[in-house]
């Protein structure tokens, strides 16, 4: 594989995202304060020594609610898009697979999930829920979030199909089984991984948005979005209250977006030849 250094979005995706791991992972020793202990008489601190992000206006330290934070967005970010990627490869490649009405069925479904505004959509199913919460958001954005892996399993399957490989292997005598995990699905993980590691960026956004109109994760559990919401009324006087956690999250974001796309510069072939011809 070419070496991260030749690709500078995958390196810097890579430094970024190796950062929110860590902190997630390691944000109870990162971390001096408790993240739901308040302490009024020392609201709406500056960033100094004992607080470095400041303090919200209960006294509790930015620092620690933004790393605790990282393992909610984390969290679902990964557990939304493998349930995503479950449900989207096996759509696609059995649409594109067997085609005719079973292809046209498949994708009309795709097509009406993605001909709504993924947002409203997802604040009208939270409404289904009679209490708001962090497994409930999982489960809305997975129900939302598998239609482009679908399209990409689709495009990549049908054009794997048709390989003299797969050819030779139905000749002597393959199952469509074997034919369609063993052989076809193995050579669409490319693509698939890129699409999955931006769609994660998606689900973290999605969170973060719920979050921050009360349909997403509720207190006192620590998320980007509930931050933002309980702090924005402070943003004009206290800016640290709402700036912090939203760094936070664009970082994250950044990281994702720069990872999957370093990936696909990776993945694709035309991509490696013209670095061949250019070295």
């Amino acid at each position: 594989m070419t070496p991260l250094r030749q690709h500078p979005s995958l390196l810097t995706g890579t430094i970024l995202l190796l950062a929110l791991l860590l902190t997630a992972i390691f944000a109870p020793w990162l971390t001096s304060s408790d993240p739901y202990l308040a302490a009024p008489w020392e609201s709406l601190k500056p960033p100094q020594w004992s607080h470095p992000l400041g303090t919200d206006w209960l006294g509790r330290d930015i620092w620690s609610r933004v790393a605790h934070g990282a393992r909610v967005s984390l969290q679902v970010g990964l557990m939304v898009e493998a349930i995503a990627v479950v449900i989207g490869v096996w759509v696609g490649a059995l649409a594109a697979y067997y085609g005719g009405v079973f292809d046209i069925l498949l994708m009309r479904l795709t097509d009406t999930f993605m001909a709504f505004p993924s947002l409203v959509l997802a604040i009208a199913l939270m409404a289904v829920f009679q209490q708001p919460g962090l497994l409930n958001v999982i489960i809305v954005l997975s129900v939302l979030g598998w239609t482009p892996i679908a399209r990409v399993v689709r495009g990549s399957v049908l054009g794997t199909k048709e390989q003299d490989f797969v050819h030779a292997i139905r000749a002597m005598g393959a199952g469509h089984g074997r034919v369609l995990f063993r052989h076809i699905l193995p050579n669409c993980f490319a693509p698939i991984i890129v699409t999955a590691t931006i769609g994660i960026a998606g689900n973290i956004v999605a969170e973060a948005g719920l979050s921050f109109l009360g349909f997403g994760t509720q207190p006192p559990t620590v998320s980007w979005g509930t931050m933002l919401a309980q702090g924005r009324n402070y943003l004009t006087v206290k800016p640290w209250v709402c700036i912090f956690p939203g760094l936070a999250l664009m970082l994250t974001v950044l990281g994702f977006n720069l990872f999957g796309d370093g990936l696909r510069d990776v993945f694709d072939p035309r991509t490696r030849i013209a670095e061949k011809h250019r070295g």
